[in-house]
């Protein structure tokens, strides 16, 4: 393979081109018109005509330039669709970033029967990609470990491959994949087509470059505006363990239409997610594990205004385009400063006002540094709302409704409980009554109730005080990741294992193996949730050292328990009896 890198893009496209000018076949300027696209992104408008005329290409652009249509369409016109036989291969670092890939191919290809796309990743089931393979998938879309698996296995051919695709090569190669992305690479025929796409161009994927494409043509995009005029760019100090919380404070005081709560695992989207929804907020999170049209219904609710809050990770809110956004929180800051200034672009759009407000550990704080050089502004430290400010918030918000809805009338009802009320409690201050009530209404439950948020305020003190350069207690365990609050006062105790419903856990299988392998009864074991990958539940009992060790090493449903203590809210307060999940209320 030549080492030539052609630093310029095809001449002959022209800057205002739409989809009709770049040269592709009928059926799939039909699927881009059913889907509503009309102006070609600047990576795609340079690098679809250089993909179709048959040149390789290297494309320089950070993440949400549209680099999946970008490729994905001039793969599918290079696709035999008689042939029955993988044509061709997309290498993407994570399974969230290849189920998201493999499902945008599919929706360009709506018009092209018969075609079958395939996503394959580790973690999930090898003989069921087996056999859709053996069916004939044309395009694979997969990570470089289990694509290397089926090739080692003889489960995929790549006799007829003609197109290969490195996808955001620079994090394949930061992940540890180089050796495996270098065998796929020269597994597959001499003649073939390849596009790589890298956000950045270290000597690395210059290497790759030079050994595996044939006299590249290089396309670089211009790296998004680094400053984002528009929002308002704060951060707060907050431990790991107390960062729900904290959100739940925030987007309680927020004036913001709707939120985008941006964490870094699909793990973190779906615990954040579903406390916010346990705390009763209209909310929903979307990761790689969600359907394509699933997370199309869900961004759909967030721009109708039929849902307020969307927790989610990068990947899976790439393309993501709501107006109604006033708010971003980083509840994880970014690795990379870029990253940042692509989350925080999701607000401040159409003309308005937005605020970006970053969750940063005590450890942390190194990293607003290198963002602040980034976006060439300073962020301004905030405070986290106070249980006080939270409800004085809710009581003026109650009360600017109170004009409206005097003016429907209909209040015969209240108005006679309240005198019956004074007339049987004739100590009673009507004055101090609405204040008992208002209180009520606006979820305030006294000092009791709100004992697990004086922790909360605690630990935002000590935060500050010590800058965090001792305090080891907010970082996580290698390869857990913590719930974000407290207990609620005078609740069980809540176990965690890292075994969910996409395990196949049933709630006799983890109370068998409690009682089983921890020497419990069925008596001490109470309340289950059981979420995606992980389940609580109560034991009011506790368990000693020995038999933690025991069940941590307990197998369910092929996985280990890994049993450990969990100190976030309780789901689905009340209710005693083991359940297959929480109660999701309205999302």
């Amino acid at each position: 393979m030549s080492s030539a890198l052609s630093t310029n893009a095809p001449a002959d496209t022209p800057a205002d081109a739409t989809f009709a000018d770049l040269g592709l076949p009928p059926a799939l300027e039909a699927a881009i018109s059913d889907l509503g696209f009309t102006v070609p992104s600047a990576i795609q408008a340079q690098a679809v005509p250089a993909l179709l005329n048959g040149r390789d290409i290297v494309g320089v652009a950070q993440t949400g330039t549209g680099k999946t249509a970008a490729f994905g369409l001039p793969l599918l016109a290079a696709i035999d669709y008689d042939l029955p036989a993988v044509q061709a291969v997309v290498l993407t670092p994570t399974r969230e970033l290849a189920m998201q890939v493999a499902d945008a191919i599919q929706s360009f290809a709506t018009h092209l029967p018969g075609l079958n796309v395939l996503a394959v990743y580790g973690g999930s089931p090898f003989l069921p990609q087996q056999r859709a393979l053996a069916r004939g998938a044309q395009v694979v879309v997969g990570t470089p470990g289990r694509v290397l698996d089926h090739l080692d296995r003889r489960t995929l051919k790549m006799d007829n491959v003609r197109f290969l695709v490195l996808d955001e090569a620079d994090e394949m190669l930061r992940m540890g994949f180089a050796e495996d992305v270098d065998k796929v690479l020269s597994a597959a025929p001499r003649e073939r087509q390849v596009a790589l796409f890298s956000a950045t161009m270290p000597p690395q994927i210059r290497r790759v470059a030079e050994q595996h494409l044939n006299r590249p043509v290089e396309i670089t995009v211009s790296r998004q505006a680094s400053t984002v005029t528009s929002v308002r760019q704060t951060y707060a100090v907050v431990p790991h363990r107390h960062k729900t919380g904290a959100l739940a404070r925030v987007l309680a005081v927020s004036p913001a239409d709707a939120a985008i709560v941006f964490v870094r695992t699909r793990g973190a989207a779906e615990e954040v997610g579903s406390a916010l929804i346990e705390r009763g907020i209209s909310a929903a999170y979307i990761s790689g594990d969600v359907a394509q049209t699933e997370r199309e219904k869900i961004v759909d609710r967030l721009r109708t205004g039929a849902l307020d809050v969307l927790v989610a990770t990068d990947v899976a809110a790439r393309g993501l385009d709501v107006d109604r956004i006033g708010l971003v929180v980083n509840f994880d800051v970014p690795r990379e400063p870029e990253t940042y200034v692509h989350r925080i672009g999701r607000t401040g759009r159409a003309g308005r006002e937005g605020e970006a407000l970053s969750f940063v550990t005590p450890s942390e704080q190194s990293r607003l540094r290198q963002i602040e050089r980034t976006t060439r502004q300073s962020l301004l430290q905030v405070d986290i709302p106070s249980p006080a400010e939270v409800s004085a918030h809710r009581v003026q918000t109650l009360l600017a409704r109170t004009g409206a809805r005097a003016e429907l009338d209909r209040l015969d009802l209240y108005r006679e409980a309240i005198a019956v009320h004074l007339a049987q409690n004739p100590d009673v201050d009507p004055v101090e009554l609405l204040a008992v009530v208002t209180a009520l209404a606006v979820g305030d439950e006294g000092p009791v109730a709100v004992q697990h948020g004086d922790d909360l305020d605690d630990a935002l003190s000590r935060a500050h005080l010590t800058g965090g350069s001792n305090d080891r207690s907010d970082r996580p365990e290698r390869g857990e990741r913590r719930r974000s609050d407290t207990h609620v006062a005078g609740g069980a105790p809540r176990w965690r294992v890292a075994v969910g419903h996409r395990d196949g856990l049933q709630p006799g299988a983890l109370v068998g193996a409690l009682t089983g392998e921890g020497g419990l009864t069925g008596k001490d074991v109470g309340k289950i949730d059981i979420f995606g990958s992980f389940a609580l539940v109560d034991i009011p009992a506790g368990l000693s050292a020995d038999v933690i060790d025991r069940l941590a090493r307990t197998r369910v449903a092929g996985r280990p328990l890994r049993i450990r203590l969990d100190s976030g809210p309780r789901p689905g307060h009340g209710a005693s009896r083991p359940t297959h999940g929480p109660s999701r209320g309205r999302s």
